[in-house]
């Protein structure tokens, strides 16, 4: 009688990898603010995982480790990602290290730089990470093969090189996913701006040349938004995660509307 393989629990490390891989509906949170309490609170909410941004954000090193560990608290439905600062085996290995499910990977142009990136996030001979899994190693892993299962290595288009060997990317050995930086594949196309509407058909075309050579290959394609609407209508085209930003924008518009009101309503009076 043949063993059936343990369904890893929901929220954990395996889950996750396991979803995404499947390319089921994921979606995330995103956070540039160094505020482990915060990030523990947002963790709690239902999202199936928080990305913290170590490239653009306000996170140095130990902010990431702390905030991974928030994330990983009781009553916590998310895991935590890591955008790494640079397609280079240092800071991903740190990442990992410290507890991250995975890394988002900038700036990735050529199907080289995704097997680099691939090779950052395994253990040899499937790549050159090194072993040290200082924290990670508590639920993740710790032994190799174990890591490979439980880890995610997402790769970021967002340049028009990127875009032009999309496909090739797509392709990678031990790449997972895929994963739209709007912001630069906007500026990319020509756009005057990160949100320059006079290239919204050029972007659109760009997002289903992403898209489908995702779905070719077989892996998880995504994309950053700028609230849940977008989110949705970007799951409803067949993106299959989606990440939600940020706490830093969000916070400032939710000051903002509490104080547009209390200011109409004194007004009012």
């Amino acid at each position: 009688m043949t063993a059936l393989t343990p369904t890893p629990d929901p929220g954990t490390p395996a889950a996750f990898a396991a979803l995404l891989r499947a390319r089921e509906p994921l979606v995330g949170y995103w956070s540039v603010l160094d505020s482990p309490v915060s990030t523990e609170r947002i963790a709690r909410l239902g999202y199936d995982y928080v990305a913290l941004d170590a490239q653009h954000g306000l996170i140095e090193y130990s902010g990431v480790l702390a905030s991974l560990t928030a994330i990983d608290t009781k009553g916590s439905t998310a895991v935590g990602l890591v955008r790494v600062e640079a397609n280079d085996p240092m800071p991903i290995g740190k990442a990992l290290d410290a507890g991250a499910a995975g890394v988002i990977v900038p700036l990735v142009d050529t199907a080289q730089d995704a097997a680099d990136a691939v090779a950052a996030v395994r253990y040899p001979p499937l790549g050159r990470r090194s072993y040290g899994p200082m924290r990670s190693g508590l639920r993740i892993g710790p032994d190799p093969a174990d890591a490979h299962r439980q880890t995610v290595v997402l790769a970021m288009i967002e340049t028009a090189q990127g875009l032009a060997n999309v496909a090739e990317i797509c392709a990678t050995d031990g790449l997972d996913g895929v994963y739209i930086g709007p912001s630069d594949l906007r500026i990319a196309l020509g756009g005057a701006s990160s949100t320059d509407p006079a290239i919204a058909d050029e972007f659109e075309a760009a997002l289903v040349t992403v898209r489908e050579a995702a779905a070719v290959a077989g892996i998880a394609a995504g994309i950053h938004n700028a609230d849940g609407a977008s989110a949705a209508k970007r799951l409803a085209e067949g993106f299959t995660y989606v990440t939600v930003a940020s706490d830093l924008v969000h916070l400032e518009q939710v000051a903002f509307r509490h104080l547009t009101a209390a200011r109409a309503a004194g007004r009012g009076q």
